[in-house]
């Protein structure tokens, strides 16, 4: 028995395109009709497609499926598929992680309702990598694979940012540096090295708060006084950069909010 392209096309629920593509990739080579240009196919280029269509819902290529069905070994099935496998852990293991920070995420949107309270806690440990110095962003074409590196790192770091001691007392508006900040937790997993200028941050004594921040250029150690003011009445001493990364940016009163939950080190 015969069956035409179209035939075939209801057979399988597929378009008679990818039936011409599986064609163009050597999968199945059908007849063709001697007086015209149709295309014929038998039970058995049917079955070969059943193939593919079953390899292909493992997320093999079209490149590869045509070998398998057609050349391919008992031996380098198995290879196939244990290198298949290998993918598809890799694959869920990034989902597990993606789910990991959604919540993560999440829990830090909710932690926005914490705003302007202060406790005395332990510094989130992990690397960081400063490339923002106030609002400029230093020329250096050596630091670029660097970024690219971070970037590739999202969405498992944060936004990070710096508030120098001078700048924590109200002597220096510019004295801050952003970039980039990744947990100690998520180093491990992903296998990160912290390697200059990257930064490794120990986890340290803290005042905790929430801030925020409204509006282009509103930016400032100002919205950390109420943090100054808590740290000086229970009599701790600063110790350092406070150290503060993005939990989210929302639209507030028709201007873009900024949430930011910082860590001050403190003796």
């Amino acid at each position: 028995m015969k069956y035409k392209i179209g035939e075939v096309a209801n057979v399988l629920g597929i378009s008679p395109d990818l039936l011409r593509y599986y064609e163009k990739k050597g999968v199945v080579r059908p007849q063709k009709g001697i007086h015209n240009d149709y295309r014929y196919y038998d039970a058995w280029d049917i079955n070969f497609l059943t193939d593919c269509l079953w390899f292909k819902n493992f997320g093999f290529s079209i490149e590869q499926i045509s070998d398998m069905v057609r050349s391919y070994t008992a031996s380098d099935i198995t290879e196939m598929f244990s290198s298949k496998e290998e993918e598809l852990r890799a694959v869920i293991r990034r989902c597990e992680l993606l789910i990991r920070r959604s919540s993560e995420y999440r829990s830090g949107v909710e932690r926005m309702e914490l705003l302007g309270q202060c406790d005395v806690s332990m510094s989130p440990s992990g690397i960081c990598y400063l490339n923002r110095y106030g609002d400029e962003y230093p020329d250096n074409e050596e630091n670029a694979p660097l970024a690219r590196k971070w970037l590739e790192l999202m969405p498992y770091c944060h936004r990070y940012f710096e508030f120098s001691e001078s700048a924590l007392r109200g002597e220096d508006p510019a004295g801050y540096r952003w970039g980039y900040f990744l947990s100690s937790d998520y180093v491990s997993e992903l296998g990160v090295e912290a390697v200059a200028p990257m930064a490794q941050l120990e986890s340290v004594k803290s005042i905790h708060t929430v801030c925020k921040s409204s509006g282009k250029g509103k930016f400032s150690a100002g919205m950390l006084d109420h943090a100054m003011r808590f740290s000086a009445e229970n009599g701790h001493s600063v110790a350092g950069p406070a150290r503060g990364t993005l939990l989210a940016s929302v639209s507030e009163n028709g201007e873009l909010t900024g949430y930011f939950e910082v860590w001050i080190p403190v003796r």
